[in-house]
């Protein structure tokens, strides 16, 4: 990759990362990238795909096949910790996961095709919001907009720490688990603290709920491979020593390597909640927020990516557990044929959505080296 590319990129990188935009509202970081590309000439721009959303298209030379490759848009609600010039000016925004680095590895690759148009069909470059809250794939994906391009292959890479810098990681079948946030609210009845029988405390079920759903994993035999119950937040009336409360909340992450597990689990899980309740006379209600599917790679669009790694000379890691954390992306892979594939961002970088982390650059070239060689690999073989 040239130079002055290369510090445009890096550029972009950090300014993005100096003013992050959150889930949803991701408008002025859309129109920084819109202003990188212009340049680039693409064919066409898409804008407000799924809300924030931009698309770049750009057009082979003849008919052919549509390769779409992704990057997100969003940043996060946490507040940084570093503290060097291009650190977040957002107060508890910041991007804690990468995505302005997976920005500049998708625009570099809009660079590169300005250069070297495909031989064949069209590649598209898309920027898409809302991934972290699990709506955003969802919503592009159900634009109209997003009918006229009709990929028939689809892209993605995410940035590991815990991996050495450029290694790339592959997995076929099942790469990242399914996820849903399971909101649990239980009514009582509030009365005096020194009249405490005159009300229904939710205390003693949050105490039964929060072990047995923490526990619940450890229930094997119920489904077929690993799965997780985190608690994520808890909260039990107010810090008003005269009363005894009457409402309670649980907020649980479920996560499972497929759907008949979740199911499974999602299940469980709510007849212990219904137990306690019931148990306590306490009105309960379930809910489900945050839906992440397992993401579940194609072997013609792995086989792509590993071939694309050794003629970049770049190391591949195979884990043998699917990656316990979640991504929308995995709607595009229910859809089209694609894969989600892991870029080493070093083995003690911080690891992400913590408040020290930030996007590696070092690994920018590589990221934009394997989707160039994928996307020509994969438009240069198909015939229109």
């Amino acid at each position: 990759m040239e130079e002055l590319i290369k510090n445009k990129l890096l550029t972009l990188r950090r300014e993005i990362h100096k003013f992050p935009d959150p889930s949803g509202f991701e408008s002025a970081t859309a129109k920084r990238i819109a202003k990188f590309l212009e340049p680039y000439h693409p064919d066409k721009i898409i804008h407000g795909l799924g809300g924030c959303g931009l698309a770049a298209v750009f057009k082979g030379k003849r008919a052919g096949a549509t390769i779409m490759f992704r990057a997100e848009l969003d940043a996060l609600p946490i507040r940084e910790k570093n503290d060097f010039e291009h650190k977040s000016k957002s107060g508890n925004i910041s991007h804690k996961c990468g995505h302005d680095g997976h920005i500049a590895i998708l625009s570099g690759l809009g660079a590169l095709l300005n250069k070297r148009q495909p031989e064949r069909g069209s590649v598209v470059l898309l920027f898409q919001p809302a991934e972290e809250t699990g709506e955003g794939a969802r919503k592009v994906i159900n634009d109209e907009k997003f009918k006229e391009i009709k990929p028939d292959y689809v892209f993605a890479l995410h940035n590991l720490p815990g991996f050495s810098k450029n290694h790339i990681v592959v997995r076929r079948g099942v790469f990242t688990a399914a996820s849903k946030g399971m909101v649990i609210k239980l009514k009582g009845r509030t009365a005096h603290a020194a009249e405490p029988e005159k009300g229904i405390n939710p205390a003693l079920a949050i105490s039964k709920i929060i072990p047995l759903l923490t526990n619940l994993p450890k229930k094997y035999a119920l489904v077929k491979e690993q799965c997780m119950v985190t608690i994520v937040y808890a909260e039990l009336g107010e810090k008003a020593l005269g009363t005894s409360p009457g409402d309670a909340e649980i907020i649980a992450t479920l996560r499972a390597l497929n759907s008949d597990d979740m199911q499974i689990l999602t299940e469980e899980a709510e007849t212990i909640v219904k137990s306690a309740a019931v148990k306590e006379q306490l009105k309960f209600d379930i809910s489900y927020t945050e839906k992440f599917p397992a993401t579940i790679n194609d072997q013609e669009c792995i086989e792509a990516i590993e071939k694309a790694a050794v003629k970049n000379g770049l190391t591949i890691k195979t884990p043998e557990q699917p990656l316990s954390w979640s991504e929308d992306f995995a709607h595009f892979t229910e859809h089209f044929k694609g894969a989600l594939f892991g870029l080493g961002a070093g083995k003690d970088h911080p690891g992400l959505h913590d408040p020290y982390y930030d996007f590696p650059d070092e690994i920018i070239e590589a990221g934009v080296s394997l989707f160039s060689s994928v996307l020509y690999s994969i438009t240069e073989s198909k015939p229109g």
